[in-house]
């Protein structure tokens, strides 16, 4: 070729391409520094981050790896008000991450408390903190202070909860009341199988180092004392919740007692599932709806008195009484509520907004509930792996987002009628808040409520206009002996909701199962949704393909082809059917578990009855994928390993058995799942690939 082609001519300028790479990073770059002074938002995404690698690592760090940690935040947040100014926001948020698993791993010790062991049975003294019922719809009793037989004070757990069978005649459970019983205790239960929920980590930040069960009478040791604000409040908490159902009888008054004063335990079993079924149980959790429509209605009553008298709202700055006001009443309500988590999260984001309004700053935005969610998180670290938590901030950051660009809309919103604003701002709110909660929903509980906004659409509007407002006017007319009228008004609305809950979790295909995700797909489908939503630039829109990544991710989870329960008691195997279980009661818990986990709508019977052709006299004999699966127990269980060992077959033995091989099979027996605990089971050319739920969960405080 002529040189002359490759010559630019003089004075001509030179165009050097850069590559790729190196155009994208400077494409981010600039997105970065354009976005500068709007990123506080992404405070506690990346507390988050970091927070969420803590619970994920393997193992436990040591105290030198700590001190790392905490050099390696301080240098990086001093590059992020020091260093180079392109530096300067990833800095910062590396080093929020890195503060954020500090404070989860201070967290994680603060609360370290002795966890039982060992299965205990025999005498339980110890003071009443919490009554609730369990899943198999019986009281249960949350004591501290334990004393337990045989048993030193430096290795008696701090709280226990006992569940109660049987006839309980003897004493109407209150708290501060101490009491005795004989019962069994057990280490809180890990995961039912690998990756699954773990109630072992829940129970540590509870300080619940055991849990148990009684079938014999609790007896009284001691009657409640006023010792201490905690223990008042509670008795008082108990008392209003009883002068509620006395006044409104049977389900509605149990209702109206939880969302007044956070007791359920009157609740029955069926109401529980309708409510669940109909996508409407978030109205029995104490939070943001009820904090958020408690402190409005006071916020627009104090405010709106006062503008009825004209020398107080020319002279005094009303808007800020009547939030302060409100703010008292979130606090009371929040004492009254038993002050669960769901109730402090509530607390903290209604507390953060009503703060701005004393400070003269916008109460709704995004940099409030990114305030809240900070406050939340160096809080309690913990909460982050909660449902409640997820749905609550999936909720409010969607709703924000949404009415800030609706707010922006000048023109749109002029189209609209006045009448017609309510109406439209109620189902914009159902909408929104179901569509931003129902992943969270489906990821954490399996199953997608599919009238679930139908039912939200009839129940919660009668929610903010009548029942939280009759509440609001008995609370205040109660001293006076004068709240009868407005307990009519409530049980009105609560009947209406509980009507409204059983008529659509009846409908055929109410409740569709969902499959378990897997472990990453949650938090990048958030990662993705707060940054559609938060971030300003044109680079928001990677979020979107987040959220795609993560529901293609979902779409093609897979399920185990075994699971062996941590007792060997129980196994399920897959079939084109589903999974079917090795029988049809026992360990109903983890049954169910697993069956929801396969988005399996089938109950522990259903899936028992798909194992029958592969019943064989006292044995369970399946195909896994060409290679044979055997379930023995009962008595004289390992008796019979040696008669079932041929072809290389796994043998899952709900016995104890010395030798952990016998002739060609491999065998699974109590001794060795008490070390791995459940099991997952995949079939693979070179044969069995085994998860242990133990080495899953690594080496953590709570799993010790």
């Amino acid at each position: 070729m002529h040189r002359a082609c490759l010559s630019p001519e003089p004075g001509a300028a030179v165009r050097i391409r850069r590559p790729v790479a190196q155009r994208l990073i400077a494409a981010i770059a600039a997105e970065i520094a354009a976005a500068r002074g709007q990123l506080f938002p992404f405070v506690p995404v990346a507390l988050a981050l970091g927070i969420g690698l803590y619970f994920a690592l393997p193992r436990e760090p040591q105290a030198v790896e700590w001190v790392g940690l905490a050099s390696a935040a301080l240098l990086l947040m001093g590059l992020a008000l020091r260093g180079p100014f392109a530096m300067q926001p990833l800095a910062g948020l590396v080093a929020l991450a890195l503060v954020g698993a500090c404070v989860a791993g201070w967290r994680t010790h603060q609360v370290a408390a002795p966890v039982l062991g060992w299965h205990y049975y025999g005498a339980i003294e110890g003071r009443i903190v919490g009554i609730d019922r369990s899943l198999s719809d019986v009281p249960r009793l949350t004591l501290d202070r334990v004393v337990l037989e045989r048993v030193s004070p430096g290795r008696t757990p701090e709280r226990v909860r006992v569940a109660l069978h049987g006839a309980q005649d003897f004493l109407v459970p209150e708290p501060g009341q101490r009491v005795m019983l004989t019962g069994h205790l057990s280490p809180p239960p890990g995961p039912a199988e690998p990756g699954g929920f773990s109630f072992a980590r829940l129970a540590w930040f509870q300080q619940i180092g055991a849990v148990g069960y009684t079938r014999t009478p609790v007896l009284l040791l001691d009657p409640a004392r006023a010792d201490g604000l905690r223990q008042a409040v509670t008795r008082l908490r108990l008392r209003i919740s009883a002068a509620v159902q006395a006044a409104m009888p049977g389900e509605p008054g149990a209702f109206a007692a939880a969302i007044l004063t956070g007791d359920r335990s009157g609740i029955g079993r069926r109401t529980l599932d309708d409510l669940r079924g109909s996508n409407l149980a978030h109205l029995l959790a104490i939070s943001g709806l009820h904090m958020g429509l408690l402190t409005g209605i006071v916020f627009g009553f104090v405010r709106t008195g006062l503008a009825l008298v004209p020398p107080l709202a020319l002279r005094w700055p009303t808007k800020k009484i009547a939030a302060v006001v409100a703010l008292g009443a979130a606090s009371f309500y929040l004492l009254l509520s038993g002050g669960n988590i769901a109730t402090e999260r509530a607390f903290v984001m209604v507390a953060v907004m009503l703060v701005a309004v004393l400070l003269d700053r916008r109460a709704i935005s995004l940099r409030s509930v990114a305030i809240a969610a900070t406050i939340l998180l160096v809080l309690r670290p913990e909460a982050l792996l909660e449902a409640g938590f997820q749905m609550s901030f999936a909720a409010t950051v969607a709703l924000v987002a949404v009415f800030g660009a609706m707010r922006d809309a000048h023109e749109a919103r002029r189209r609209v009628p006045r009448w017609a604003a309510p109406v439209l701002g109620v189902l914009i709110c159902s909408t929104v808040a179901g569509i931003a909660t129902a992943p969270v929903a489906a990821a954490n509980f399996n199953r997608i409520a599919e009238y679930g906004l139908v039912a939200n659409l009839l129940a919660v509007p009668l929610m903010g206009t009548v029942v939280m407002p009759a509440a609001v006017v008995a609370c205040v007319l109660a001293p006076l002996g004068l709240a009868e009228p407005a307990l009519r008004v409530m049980e009105m609305g609560t009947r209406w909701i509980l009507f409204v809950a059983e008529k659509v979790a009846g409908l055929e295909g109410a409740v569709v199962p969902v499959v378990q995700p897997q472990a990453w797909v949650l938090p990048v489908m958030a990662l993705g949704g707060l940054w559609l939503a938060a971030w300003p630039g044109r680079l928001r829109w990677a979020g979107a393909a987040a959220i795609a990544l993560s529901l293609g991710g979902w779409s093609n989870a897979p399920r185990p082809d075994l699971l062996v329960a941590g007792t060997g008691t129980l196994t399920g195997f897959m079939t084109p059917e589903g999974r079917a279980l090795s029988k049809a009661s026992g360990e109903l818990f983890v049954a169910r578990s697993w069956l929801e986990a396969d988005g399996d709508g089938a109950g522990p019977a259903e899936a028992a009855a798909r194992a029958e052709a592969a019943r064989q006299a006292g044995a369970l004999v399946f195909d896994l994928g060409g290679r044979r699966v055997v379930h023995l127990t009962g008595r004289g269980a390992a008796g019979r390993v040696a008669e079932h060992c041929r072809d290389g077959a796994l043998i899952i033995l709900g016995a104890e058995m010395a030798e952990g091989r016998v002739g060609q099979c491999e065998v699974v027996d109590q001794t060795l799942l008490a070390e791995t605990g459940a099991l997952a089971v995949r079939v693979g050319p070179d044969g069995f690939d085994m998860t242990a739920a133990r080495a899953a969960q690594g080496d953590r405080p709570w799993t010790r």
